[in-house]
C-alpha cells in the first residue's frame, strides 16, 4: 500500500526503507545480464560478493551467491566475463542498498565460448598432452626452420627478416595455410605434417599476427593440437601476440609471445654468438695464463730453496752430522774407557790392601812348621824344632832354641 505523508505527519526513515524492501521483496526471482566488474572473497564467509555492470550504460548493482555455487563454476569466474544471472532482488534496509542474490549462473557470448575452451583445456591435460616432461629442447643452430603462416603475411615477413638478420644463414622451408576460418585448423595440420615429413626440417614455427578470440580459434581445435603432439619435430608456437593464449601455445614444445619472439628463438644472434666466443676465449686464456702463472711460481719456490738451489749443500750437512757423531762417539767410548780405566786401578788397589803380602810389607811375618802349618800358638812348636817364616820377598829356614810363653 502507498505511504500516505504529509509535511505534518511524515513518514519515519525505517518506515520508508521498510516499505521499499517489502515491494522489492514483491519481485520474484529474474534473468540479469551483464558483466562481472568486480570479485570478493572474504576469508572466513560463505558469502562472494560481486558486481554486475550494465554492457552498454553505466550501472551497476551488486550481487551475492554462495561460495558453493561460486567455486562450482566451470571454468571459474573471472572479472570482465559476460553472464546470465538467475538472481532475486533484495533491498537491504539498514544501509538502504540493492543486491542480487545468485542463484544460477551462466557465461554467454565470449564467456561461454571460453568456458567450452578451459573445458577442453582440462580434458586434454588430464590426458597428459601438455606435460612439462613431453617438451623437446630446441636445436642451437638449425639448419633449417620449418614456417607455418599465411602467404605474404606480416608474421612471415617478421619472423624471415627478424631470423636472417639474427644469423644470415639461415634456411627457411615454407608452408601456407589458412590462419583464420573453417578450413584454417585443417590446413595448418595437413602443412605441419608435411614439414614434419622433411629430415632437413629442425624446428617448425607455426605464426600468426594478432586477432580476435574467434578468429584464434582454429589454434585451439582438438585435432590440431593432437597433430602438434604427435610430430617428432619440436614446434614453436607463435600465435597472437602476449595476451594471446590458445591451446596451441600449452601443446608446443616453444611459446613465444610474438612471431618476432619466436625468431628470435629458433636461431642466435651471430653478434652475440661472436660476444660469447671471445669472452669465453679471453676467460680460457686468463684461466691458462694463470695457471701458468701459477704452476711458474711454484716452480720458481722450488728453485730456490736451498736443496735445489746447491744440492751438495745436502751432503754438507750430512757430512758435519756424521762428524759431529764419530766425535760424540769418541769423547763417549773415551770417557767409558776412563771410567773402566778408574774401576779397574780402585779394584785393583783394594784387592792389594786386602791381600796378605801387603802386611808382610809392613814388618810382619807368617811362621810355619815343618809341614807347612801357619803356627798360631807357642802350643804348636817344640824346642829344637824346625821351622819357615815367611816375609814380604821369601821364606827364612830356621831352628827353635826356646819357647817362651806371655802372660794375659
Amino acid at each position: 500500500m502507498a505511504l500516505e505523508t504529509s509535511p505534518q505527519a511524515p513518514a519515519p526513515v525505517r518506515q520508508v526503507a521498510n516499505a521499499i524492501a517489502g515491494w522489492v521483496d514483491r519481485l520474484g526471482p529474474i534473468w540479469v545480464e551483464g558483466q562481472i566488474a568486480q570479485v570478493s572473497r572474504r576469508p572466513g564467509m560463505q558469502t562472494v560478493f560481486m558486481t554486475l555492470r550494465d554492457a552498454v550504460a553505466d550501472i551497476s548493482i551488486p550481487v551475492t551467491c554462495s561460495r558453493m555455487l561460486f567455486d562450482g563454476l566451470n571454468p571459474p569466474l573471472v572479472e570482465g566475463a559476460s553472464v546470465v544471472v538467475h538472481a532475486k532482488p533484495s533491498y537491504y534496509a539498514n544501509r538502504g542498498t540493492l543486491s542480487l542474490q545468485a542463484r544460477e549462473i551462466r557465461m554467454v557470448g565470449l564467456g561461454e565460448l571460453l568456458a567450452r575452451l578451459e573445458r577442453r583445456r582440462q580434458l586434454l591435460a588430464a590426458e597428459g598432452l601438455f606435460a612439462a616432461e613431453l617438451k623437446r629442447s630446441l636445436p642451437f643452430l638449425p639448419g633449417c626452420v620449418g614456417l607455418v603462416t599465411a602467404p605474404n603475411s606480416a608474421a612471415e615477413r617478421d619472423v624471415q627478416e627478424i631470423a636472417r638478420r639474427r644469423w644470415p644463414a639461415v634456411g627457411f622451408d615454407v608452408a601456407y595455410a589458412a590462419m583464420q576460418g573453417p578450413r584454417a585448423a585443417a590446413e595448418v595440420i595437413e602443412a605441419l605434417q608435411r614439414l614434419d615429413r622433411k629430415p632437413e626440417v629442425e624446428v617448425i614455427v607455426i605464426a600468426r599476427g594478432g586477432g580476435s578470440v574467434e578468429d584464434l580459434l582454429p589454434f585451439s581445435d582438438e585435432a590440431l593440437i593432437r597433430a602438434v603432439h604427435a610430430v617428432r619435430t619440436p614446434v614453436v608456437s607463435a600465435i597472437g601476440h602476449e595476451p594471446d593464449t590458445p591451446l596451441l601455445d600449452l601443446v608446443a614444445d616453444v611459446r613465444a609471445a610474438t612471431p618476432t619472439d619466436a625468431a628470435k628463438m629458433v636461431v642466435p644472434d651471430v653478434a652475440e654468438e661472436l660476444r660469447n666466443v671471445r669472452a669465453a676465449r679471453d676467460r680460457i686464456r686468463a684461466s691458462v695464463t694463470g695457471w701458468l702463472a701459477r704452476e711458474q711460481a711454484g716452480l720458481d719456490a722450488l728453485r730456490s730453496r736451498p736443496a735445489l738451489a746447491d744440492p751438495r749443500n745436502l751432503l754438507t750437512a750430512r757430512e758435519e752430522e756424521v762428524d759431529a757423531l764419530l766425535a760424540r762417539a769418541r769423547r763417549t767410548l773415551r770417557h767409558a774407557l776412563d771410567r773402566a780405566g778408574d774401576d779397574i786401578h780402585h779394584q785393583r788397589a783394594r784387592a792389594r790392601a786386602l791381600s796378605p803380602l801387603a802386611t808382610l810389607q809392613r814388618g810382619y811375618a807368617v811362621l810355619q812348621d815343618a809341614d807347612g802349618h801357619v803356627v798360631t800358638s807357642v802350643d804348636a812348636v817344640a824346642a829344637k824344632a824346625k821351622v819357615t817364616v815367611r816375609v814380604a820377598d821369601g821364606r827364612i829356614h830356621a831352628t827353635t832354641t826356646a819357647i817362651e810363653r806371655e802372660e794375659s
